[in-house]
């Protein structure tokens, strides 16, 4: 019997997949892998979040977690902004490279693509690996099946960063907290850990919350403030105004009634009695603090996304279009991180544990492409193509997003003026007996396109007689025309009110000429009516 394949993990170090079915992180209820905490931001001061921060920085972030989870739950323009960077990835299709174009490598990489594939790797997998754009890392658990022949993922598990514990010595080293200091090692093939490498140094102190936590926190002391200004400035003060001989106990009616109008919106008085609302001045304070906010909204946007264009200054679909959502270069950058994660924590386990190791693995890729600029593609093709300039026909449907064409779909075409037009098919002989049949009947006619624009040849015989009649009928109709329409013409012209109108036109048949005209019609009618006794037979 032959000895299955020795399994060793990314480092080198050989693996046992008893264990690879069963959660190693699982969540307890109560206790250091307990999913609840609570939140630090209520009463959250700047003495509070400097400690908070020095914590993290020394290794022992929970609280900086806590705080991150907070601000994606409180702050509107934050969650979105992020939430813009994530979607920015986990919207693309993954791709996946086979090693070679040998057979066994294209199956291997087949088996990848349907993994990938399933909805779960997009909703689970690479959306909880974002997490840890926030927070600096992230972990996901993999839960491997064996009911089948094949090792597959039945499903990927986001465990909370608080649940583990940053090595000491190297800053980066994660191991699962347990009563000891340095915690329980990771066995492998078990979990991914995405570090994107959004600055140099210590991973936990790369995570976007940490970027943007001041501006946090300035911008809820501002909203406080406004809140209050608000209640302050934003309604009219509200005065009672009672007689010198009132008593106690109207004034204190009157008083009442003032307080249940700004609750209730509603109050009675006696007749005697009068309440005056003043309007408040103050409106100048309303703008300082709108300003504020929307500035630190723009620095968060700055931080998370590389630019505010799409998302605070209200720019326009031009400018929107060259900076859109995510800097480019930002959402590439994301998306070469995430692959390498990927494809160093699941994928090289999925082949490994499939198809036995190997020299070299599929590669992961989520491809990030900038906007086209269709019109200007098209401009600097059709102006540099005739110059000599030989482009590739496929690249150019590539960039611009069309599909080549099968061979039985009917395609866009237009013939160019000044082409050589194709040469029709080679007519009957014209009927020796027919009189009315045009002696170039074998020739073709040139006609515009009123679809494409260009040009295409129709021979004569192959249009119908009456249509060619009726050609013939309209080709000289202003001419037709002119001496009726000239009198009426000239009758508006000349004519100064609407009386006067009226008053020529009695005599205005007169002057109209109608003979060219009636010649004209006669002379089609007699043809229309030859043409329809030689099509019933009769001579």
């Amino acid at each position: 019997m032959a000895t299955p394949p020795r399994i060793i993990d990314q480092w080198g170090n050989p693996i046992s997949t008893t264990d690879l079915e069963d959660e190693f992180a699982a969540p307890t209820l109560g206790g250091i892998h307990s999913v609840w905490q609570e939140t630090i931001v209520s009463g959250l001061t700047p003495h509070a979040l400097a400690e908070v921060l020095r914590q993290a920085a020394r290794g022992y972030p929970d609280r900086f977690f806590s705080l991150a989870t907070d601000m994606e739950e409180r702050d509107l323009h934050y969650a979105a902004v992020l939430g813009t960077r994530k979607r920015a990835l986990t919207g693309i299709t993954p791709l996946v490279v086979a090693a070679s174009n040998s057979a066994e490598d294209e199956k291997i990489a087949e088996a990848v693509r349907e993994m990938i594939g399933q909805p779960e790797f997009v909703d689970d997998y690479l959306t909880d690996l974002l997490d840890a754009l926030g927070k600096g890392y992230s972990v996901v658990e993999t839960i491997w099946d064996r009911s089948a022949k094949e090792w597959w993922p039945k499903r990927y598990e986001w465990r909370d960063q608080r649940h583990f514990v940053i090595d000491q010595r190297d800053g980066r080293t994660l191991r699962l907290k347990d009563s000891s200091i340095e915690g329980v090692d990771l066995p492998p093939f078990k979990f991914s850990i995405h570090r994107p490498k959004l600055m140099s140094g210590l991973p936990i102190r790369a995570g976007l919350a940490r970027l943007a936590a001041w501006a946090f926190l300035y911008k809820s002391y501002t909203l406080k403030d406004w809140m209050a200004f608000l209640e302050v400035y934003g309604m009219p003060l509200r005065v009672g105004r009672y007689s010198r001989n009132a008593k106690d106990a109207e004034k204190r009616v009157l008083l009442t009634a003032v307080r249940n109008i700004s609750s209730d919106a509603a109050a009675i008085i006696p007749k005697e009695m009068e309440i005056e609302f003043i309007e408040a001045k103050g409106g100048t304070g309303n703008a300082v603090f709108s300003a504020k906010a929307e500035y630190l909204d723009r620095q968060i946007s700055k931080g998370v996304l590389g630019q505010t264009m799409t998302t605070d200054d209200g720019s326009s679909l031009g400018q929107a279009a060259v900076h859109e959502n995510v800097r480019h270069d930002i959402a590439r950058a994301d998306a070469r991180q995430t692959a390498v994660t990927a494809n160093r924590d699941l994928i090289r386990p999925f082949v490994d544990l499939n198809f036995g190791p190997r020299d070299k693995y599929p590669t992961m890729v989520i491809p990030i492409t900038e906007n086209e600029d269709i019109k200007a593609l098209v401009e600097a093709v059709q102006a540099l193509v005739p110059l000599g300039l030989e482009v590739s026909m496929s690249k150019v449907r590539e960039r611009i997003g069309f599909e080549e064409p099968d061979d039985d779909e009917k395609l866009l075409k237009t013939v160019v003026p000044g082409t050589a037009l194709p040469k029709p098919e080679e007519p009957p002989a014209p009927e020796k007996n027919n009189p009315l049949k045009p002696r170039d009947s074998a020739q073709a006619r040139v006609q515009p396109c009123a679809h494409c624009g260009g040009f295409h040849a129709v021979a004569a015989d192959q249009r119908p007689e009456l249509e060619a009649l009726a050609d013939d009928a309209l080709s000289e109709w202003e001419t037709d025309l002119e001496p009726l329409v000239k009198p009426l013409q000239r009758l508006f012209e000349t004519s100064k009110s609407y009386a006067q109108l009226e008053a020529g036109l009695d005599d205005l048949i007169a002057k109209m000429d109608a003979g060219p005209l009636a010649d004209r019609l006669a002379k089609l009618q007699m043809k229309a009516r030859g043409l329809g006794d030689i099509g019933d037979g009769r001579s």
